[in-house]
């Protein structure tokens, strides 16, 4: 999570230091005109859609009240009361049970949150419509490792999409070309929510039609209200399905785990966190800790400014949240039920195109594990977290060191670490359109310990990169890789000279 983005935290989070004094009156007025404000949102949004729009518009208001509570009201979490989660609160992969029988995938049902776009990797479309492994695009992999586990296992695990208004159209074009095979799939639009102006703190649009950039999706913590509000819940429940698998669908090791369920029924779980070993790489990532008694998600943005370089350390904090959840639909229908839940807020800032600031109120999935009975995390191999942030991530996964395999990833047994490699690309291949052009085909990586390329570099077809590899092209230069070259522990620079590393 970027550190621009500040997160409030819940009243729930006992014994944190009061800040500022709330000023109820002033609070109250703001929440009225905002309750006026939507209030007259809805009587503009169409009567074919009006009252699913309702219903989103009081979602959004309790939201809305509940961060100008705590805004009023702030407080910070007590360093000295966080404790690291014993082996009970966190288990080993390696200690759950072995599965011989597909019983439990009969009341599986496996949701993908849908609602990117993939904006940092210049995509304008849905995210999961990239191409990025042989032809095939997020969604296709998803549904291939679906379809085979129905067919392996003779089950019918169904698919749930939970798009957003920026991603349904699309999400909906691609799955038009699977509807004759063995698989059931069912699309969901969460929330849409709107923005609100930073120095006002009031509702941004003042039509339901209005302009897109004046709305959003409120992030993933949103899945657990909108699977109430779309009847989905109720749906999956009355179809015999008493667990939810629910992972981002850039997240290609993101793949059903039969060992897991069946942990999950075991030990009576209501939701469990896949957590992972920590790496450089992941030291802004969440993580799972015992704070109160109780487990909870801490995020970088929760962290008092000086102790972000311990929340950072792996010392302490050694693993972060996957984003894979398991959630038991039975207690997820008793807590909605029971009046919901009121998770950690994500106040993020953004800026409108014409320079406005403007706030999204959000919320994590994640941040749902303190409602939930017998919840706890469990510690899954790295293979289990391989997304797709950025074209550096996509070079590795469109490279030699993995295959696919009905639709998941295995990595190359030609590879003599357990490791992947650490690649590291520059500005001239950020976005997707300048990252394609510039390799006539990926190269072969299968040895290769680390890569930097900065400049305008171009790769030729046939390139071998081994050990660690260093491509600097200066400003004004360009420099082309051949075809057929092999570099191996090289730092090349200006008209191909090369250094040995």
């Amino acid at each position: 999570m970027s550190q621009q983005v500040s997160l409030i935290s819940v009243a729930s989070f006992r014994r944190f230091r009061r800040r500022k004094a709330a000023r109820p009156n002033e609070r109250s007025a703001l929440a009225k005109s905002t309750q006026g404000d939507l209030s007259r949102l809805v009587r503009t949004a169409d009567p074919a859609v009006r009252k699913k729009f309702d219903v989103e518009m009081q979602s959004f208001s309790k939201l809305h009240a509940r961060y100008l509570a705590e805004k009023e009201n702030r407080e910070e979490l007590v360093w000295e009361h966080i404790k690291s989660p014993n082996d009970k609160q966190v288990i080993p992969y390696s200690h759950l049970p072995q599965v011989t029988g597909p019983e439990a995938l009969s009341k599986l049902a496996v949701l993908k949150v849908n609602g990117g776009l993939g904006t940092s990797m210049g995509i304008s479309g849905a995210k999961s419509a990239l191409e990025v492994k042989d032809g095939m695009t997020f969604l296709d992999l998803i549904v291939q490792q679906v379809e085979h586990l129905n067919t392996a296992h003779k089950v019918d695990v169904p698919l749930i999409l939970m798009t957003s208004f920026n991603t349904y159209d699309d999400t909906l074009r691609i799955i038009k070309k699977y509807v004759s095979q063995r698989i059931s799939i069912t699309t969901f639009n969460q929330s849409r929510y709107p923005r609100i102006w930073k120095e006002t703190l009031q509702p941004c649009p003042k039509h339901a039609s209005d302009d897109k950039k004046h709305w959003y999706p409120p992030g993933h913590g949103d899945l657990y209200e909108s699977l109430v509000h779309t009847g989905v819940l109720d749906y999956l429940l009355a179809e015999g399905k008493e667990y939810l698998f629910v992972s981002n669908s850039d997240n290609l090791g993101a793949v059903v785990d039969q060992r897991i369920l069946q942990h999950m029924i075991d030990s009576d779980a209501e939701f469990l966190m896949e957590v992972t070993d920590k790496t450089k790489a992941d030291v802004k990532g969440g993580t799972l800790i015992e704070y109160d008694s109780s487990m909870r998600l801490l995020e970088i943005a929760q962290v008092p400014p000086d102790h972000v370089d311990d929340f950072k350390s792996a010392r302490k904090f050694k693993i972060f949240n996957t984003n894979n959840l398991w959630i038991n639909l039975k207690a997820l229908k008793r807590i909605m039920d029971g009046g919901g839940m009121d998770l950690d807020i994500i106040a993020n800032p953004k800026m409108t195109d014409n320079g406005q600031a403007v706030i999204q109120l959000e919320t994590a999935a994640g941040a749902a594990i303190k409602h939930f009975n017998n919840a706890h995390g469990i510690n899954v191999p790295r293979s289990r977290f391989l997304p797709v942030k950025s074209c550096s991530d996509l070079l590795l996964i469109r490279s030699d060191i993995y295959s696919l395999q009905n639709g998941r990833l295995d990595m190359n047994e030609s590879r003599m670490f357990g490791s992947v490699p650490v690649i590291k690309l520059g500005d001239h291949f950020k976005k997707i359109t300048d990252f394609q052009p510039r390799f006539k085909k990926i190269p072969d990586i299968i040895d290769l310990d680390h890569l930097t390329v900065t400049g305008d570099v171009h790769f030729g077809r046939g390139v071998t990169l081994r050990g660690t590899v260093i491509v600097v092209a200066n400003e004004g230069q360009r420099i082309d890789i051949p075809d057929g070259c092999v570099l191996e522990n090289r730092l090349v620079s200006g008209n191909l000279n090369m250094t040995e590393l």
